[in-house]
């Protein structure tokens, strides 16, 4: 398969499922306190999932002093990428919406360099055998509609208007086509690259999560709730990571 097709299912399978993760937040009309925090919850510990039992494991595994390279240097990027969006604590209702406009945003980066690691594996599949290729498409689509969802909860809950929602979620997406299209022409890609990528977004993500979600989590629910939370997010994205 030419590398432009690869290309283009790359960019298929990454904003379908972050746009459909998008359209089903849609359905959450103005939650509680309680439901918010228990939301908010749940997408920490789906990313937690994500980066522990995915990102980090397939990058050590594959070289250990470029995964500690790309981790550090993720969480250095997204501190400093964090000092472009101003600090607000809930004090207003206008504060809270401002503050969970900056945590969508920054969730979608973070989903956005993730997904050019799993174009990648796109397109390395593709580069092996076209069955191969399609498989992990389709199968880390499906991966991605709870990412979406992470993205579109706070943005939703920020007062955002749906179209720039569906939007932002599509475009969280679409990194996963520059990654099939670097997987499908390098073919075997170096085995640094590889951990460097995956480690890099792995340090994003979870800057992302200790820093902006289960602080807010703590902050609008108790503990106990916030745990459960927690636990139905870590337990999706371990479903996820194993049988999607």
């Amino acid at each position: 398969m030419e590398w432009f097709d690869i290309t283009l299912i790359g960019f298929i399978a990454g904003t379908f499922g972050t746009s459909l993760g998008g359209i089903l937040s849609f359905l959450i009309l103005k939650p509680s306190n309680k439901v918010l925090g228990t939301m908010l919850g749940v997408a920490a510990g789906i990313m937690l999932s994500i980066v522990f039992m995915e990102l980090l494991d397939e990058a050590a595994n594959t070289s250990y002093p470029w995964t500690v390279l790309g981790l550090l240097a993720g969480i250095i990027a997204f501190l400093f990428l964090d000092n472009f969006f101003p600090h607000k604590h809930f004090i207003t209702e206008e504060v809270r919406k401002g503050r969970f406009l900056k945590k969508g945003i920054l969730i979608a980066t973070g989903i956005a360099l993730h997904n050019v690691s799993e174009g990648i594996a796109i397109g390395a599949g593709f580069a092996a055998s076209t069955g191969m290729g399609m498989a992990l498409a389709v199968l880390i689509s499906l991966h991605n509609v709870p990412e979406g969802l992470a993205v579109a909860i706070p943005l939703n809950i920020g007062g955002m208007g749906r179209a720039k929602v569906f939007g932002i979620t599509m475009l969280a997406g679409l990194p996963m086509g520059v990654g099939a299209l670097l997987g499908s022409v390098t073919g075997n890609i170096s085995a640094e690259f590889l951990a460097l990528s995956l480690s890099f977004a792995a340090g994003a993500m979870l800057y992302i999560v200790f820093d902006e979600l289960i602080p807010d989590v703590l902050e609008v629910v108790d503990n106990h709730t916030a745990i459960w939370g927690l636990t139905a997010g870590i337990l999706i994205g371990m479903t996820m990571v194993l049988y999607l």
